[in-house]
């Protein structure tokens, strides 16, 4: 276990640490939380990425692209791990359409086929969670090495990074048609490139939210994410963390470290 330090499972928290080498052009990071005794849970914020997750007492299972808050709640203590996939790279690794699982939680062994999907079972909920964690990035070293990126979804959600970019301006960049570019986007991303934009901008503010522990003033962090004004910014905050920023701010300032963005 040597993307792990010991400590990781004991202190409550949420850490991530760089992929192998060989895996980063698919895999963004692994990362593991430890699940604390306090607050109401863990709200999760789109983000662009899937992911593969092993959970005490759960068992693994992925987590598809997010379009709107996921609030988990796991009992203190429960150790979680997980692989997340980049935008362009979770469709071609588990081998479907991502968008066939956006918004879901399914299990693991259900949406791997085959002999790679009977590696899904060898993660049960009793498992200990540094042989779970291995098993975990073995199996995405199986499923990596599978698939491939889609190099032109890679590219476009790249430009998709600058807010202002213009969904034929991306496409062509690409080298592909708007349709095929949608297309290709809801096999590789789950969604379309509009949301990748989107959530990418959202992200940006969270980022600045957290860079500031919660203090940022909120119109000039709405015009340096990319919004057009601080009503632009507090419509998709709402939408896509169920809070207000102000509040988000406030949640985020006040529990820190205790899951993924």
């Amino acid at each position: 276990m040597g993307w792990v330090p010991g400590d990781s499972w004991l202190a409550p928290g949420y850490a991530e640490w760089a992929a192998p080498r060989q895996l980063r052009a698919m895999v963004a990071c692994l990362w593991a939380s430890v699940v604390s005794g306090d607050g109401p849970g863990t709200l999760i914020l789109p983000d662009g990425c899937c992911d593969l997750i092993w959970e005490q007492a759960a068992g693994s299972y992925v987590a598809g692209p997010d379009t709107g808050p996921v609030r988990t709640s796991s009992a203190p203590g429960t150790v979680i791990v997980g692989v997340r996939f980049r935008p362009s790279a979770g469709g071609p690794a588990l081998g479907l359409p991502l968008s066939e699982i956006r918004d879901q939680r399914p299990d693991l062994a259900d949406v791997l086929p085959g002999r790679v999907g009977a590696r899904a079972r060898r993660l049960p909920p009793g498992l200990d969670p540094a042989v779970a964690a291995s098993r975990v990035l073995e199996l995405a070293g199986v499923l990596v090495s599978g698939g491939a990126p889609d190099r032109a979804v890679a590219h476009a959600a790249g430009l998709l990074r600058d807010p202002a970019a213009r969904l034929e301006q991306v496409a062509a960049g690409a080298g592909l048609s708007e349709r095929q570019l949608r297309r290709r986007f809801h096999d590789a991303v789950g969604y379309g490139p509009k949301t990748l934009q989107r959530v990418y901008r959202f992200q940006r503010f969270v980022q600045d939210v957290d860079a500031s522990g919660g203090t940022c003033e909120l119109p000039t962090a709405a015009i340096r994410a990319g919004y057009a004004d601080q009503a632009h910014l507090t419509r998709d905050c709402v939408a896509l963390s169920g809070l207000t920023p102000a509040a988000l701010a406030r949640a985020r300032a006040g529990h820190r470290d205790q899951g993924p963005a």
